[in-house]
């Protein structure tokens, strides 16, 4: 229970520390970022991560364990999950927030918990008790309250962002249910399981993502600026989010893991006061969980772009305020002038 909890802990840090790198003018001074930021940090956060899992790996001298999990049944399904959570997932996620915006995004995507209960009820033999049950709900219907932004106008466009909205709820909850198979069904624990996962993410977008929506250009001039090395801390706190997450899937099992990791939509509140003396306006604002998340990544672990560059978005309620405001993913709430605290 405690290592959920502390996983949600530390995606809430991690979302923070992100949205100061989001924040900065190599994002917002560059109209191209309004559809490249999402991809580029997002690839970024899971190399940097997939680069500390490295470390950690061969600190443990774990490297030979690593290549012998992901030849086993287990391995090879944990590498399935991370396709589905974070290039998958991600991009729903993103394509839902600029078709039908974040308010809408943010109550489909935060059913993922959900779907992952029910599939592991029935591919993974999870029993639903009512006290699992009602604490789902709960979970769940914060975070919906959250993301809820009353009066808000159905946009052009619904059909497809909706479905995009289902797609990246899919991907979440399918990682989940497909990680939490490959941890109990073999010998990968979660560290193996996350050292196979942040490259395969990783990967993804390099190889595919990046090219498709021609962002190789605007990622290559993030390297050796500033926001990479905030993006690398930010990669940190996600990196031990992720294995408090697996650890917690496989300790667990989906229906308790999953309602716990969404609990960074509360840690980010005192996060956000700490590191930067504000509170961030939560309605209308998106939420990612870990996976993808990313997951991306998460799971992002991963951030994205809300509105457009010349039309930015009033963090109260969507409305266009001043040139250059920005919202991104997970409740931080910047303007392009703001300098982040670090």
């Amino acid at each position: 229970m405690l290592t959920g909890l502390a996983g949600g802990a530390l995606w809430a840090l991690d979302t923070v520390i992100l949205g100061m790198a989001l924040a900065l003018p190599v994002f917002t001074g560059d109209p191209r970022a309004a559809i490249l930021a999402p991809f580029a940090s997002t690839f970024l956060h899971d190399l940097c991560s997939s680069l500390w899992m490295l470390g950690y790996t061969g600190l443990r001298r774990q490297y030979k364990a690593v290549w012998q999990a992901l030849r086993t049944r287990g391995g090879r399904f944990v590498a399935l999950g991370a396709l589905l959570g974070g290039p998958v997932g991600m991009t729903g996620y993103v394509l839902a927030i600029n078709a039908i915006g974040p308010a809408y995004t943010a109550i489909i995507s935060a059913l993922y918990p959900a779907l992952g209960t029910v599939l592991a009820h029935f591919f993974l033999k999870e029993k639903l008790r009512p006290t699992g049950l009602i604490g789902l709900a709960l979970s769940i219907g914060g975070v919906i309250a959250l993301g809820y932004t009353p009066g808000t106008a159905l946009p052009k466009g619904q059909l497809l962002g909706f479905g995009c909205a289902l797609l990246c709820c899919i991907g979440w909850a399918a990682e989940g249910v497909i990680c939490t198979y490959g941890l109990q069904s073999s010998t990968v624990t979660n560290a193996q399981a996350l050292q196979i996962r942040q490259p395969v993410s990783a990967l993804t977008y390099a190889i595919v993502l990046l090219p498709a929506c021609k962002g190789w250009g605007f990622t290559a001039g993030l390297f050796g600026t500033r926001a990479l090395w905030i993006i690398a801390l930010s990669a940190l706190c996600g990196t031990a989010s992720y294995l408090c997450y697996y650890k917690a899937l496989g300790k667990l099992g989906t229906g308790k893991a999953m309602p716990l990791n969404i609990t960074y939509a509360a840690w980010s509140l005192p996060f956000s006061y700490l590191l930067l003396h504000q509170v961030p306006a939560l309605q209308g604002h998106t939420l990612r969980p870990g996976g993808a998340a990313g997951c991306a990544t998460g799971r992002l672990r991963k951030a994205s772009k809300i509105g457009k560059i010349k039309q930015p978005m009033n963090a109260k309620n969507g409305h266009t305020k001043t040139e250059g405001g920005f919202q991104y993913a997970r409740f931080i709430s910047f303007n392009a002038g703001d300098e982040p605290i670090l």
